[in-house]
């Protein structure tokens, strides 16, 4: 196994590439992963009535307005219509959480808010009713611009997100950058290399038959590295939430995207 990944990524080295230096992706170059595919997958994403991904974000709008418990009230109850009240809050997360002393992703605050508004336990991460309930609210915002928080107390997370994106880990001694950065537009067998920047999760993968989020792609990458993924819900992943927020700023969200 180890072989042939060696393999690949010496024939992904060796391929042309519309970089001439490798480094940082220029603002100019920013593109989503959803212009690399072909236009069935592209069609299929732009198409509510198609999109196998609608059928949690109708599960997440059902759990919306459905209270948890006869004394708890319903997210509706507090925020009201989600299109007006949830319009924007994905495009801003992560986002620092005053309670928590920490930055906190989307999924962490629908879980602070049942713990601390609903009485209700947290969701499992990876659950279908957390991916639901994201994928509903960060519809809302689907068409806005990413616009992570100018908030210095993120700072130090978003540094280590970066110094986390670049570091080479696991057997094969890959990074993030090296990929996503150097190499983009590349191919990697018969896949192309996207910039890997987090413009629709929770996401329709259709490698996975189902939606997931991006914590769940991070686990993923390092797998494949063949480094130990960190646990879900590590700081280490939110931390590179926030640095690919900003790396992928001011792209479009898409959620729920679509991807093979």
């Amino acid at each position: 196994m180890i072989r042939t990944a060696t393999a690949a990524l010496a024939a992904l080295l060796l391929a042309p590439g519309p970089a001439a230096f490798p480094g940082e992706i220029a603002p100019a170059d920013k593109r989503s992963g959803f212009a690399e595919m072909g236009p069935a997958l592209q069609a299929m994403q732009r198409d509510d009535t198609a999109h196998p991904g609608m059928l949690w974000v109708q599960d997440g709008a059902d759990l919306w307005a459905r209270a948890p418990s006869a004394d708890a009230p319903a997210c509706g109850g507090c925020h009201g219509e989600a299109r007006a009240s949830m319009r924007g809050v994905a495009a801003r997360y992560p986002a620092w959480d005053a309670r928590s002393g920490r930055p906190i992703d989307l999924e962490d605050r629908i879980n602070q808010c049942r713990r601390t508004h609903q009485q209700a336990e947290p969701f499992a991460r990876e659950s279908a009713d957390l991916l639901g309930l994201t994928a509903f609210v960060a519809l809302q915002s689907r068409g806005m611009p990413l616009a992570p928080p100018d908030d210095s107390r993120l700072a130090p997370a978003r540094q280590e997100g970066r110094a986390l994106f670049e570091a080479r880990m696991g057997q094969l001694g890959l990074s993030c950058a090296i990929c996503h950065d150097d190499h983009w537009g590349r191919h990697l067998g018969a896949a192309v290399i996207p910039q890997g920047h987090p413009t629709g999760y929770p996401l329709y993968r259709l490698e996975w038959q189902g939606l997931g989020s991006l914590q769940r792609r991070l686990r993923n990458c390092m797998s494949g590295m063949r480094a130990e993924p960190y646990p879900f819900g590590a700081p280490e992943y939110v931390a590179l939430e926030l640095y690919l927020a900003e790396r992928a700023a001011p792209l479009p969200l898409e959620t729920p995207a679509l991807r093979p």
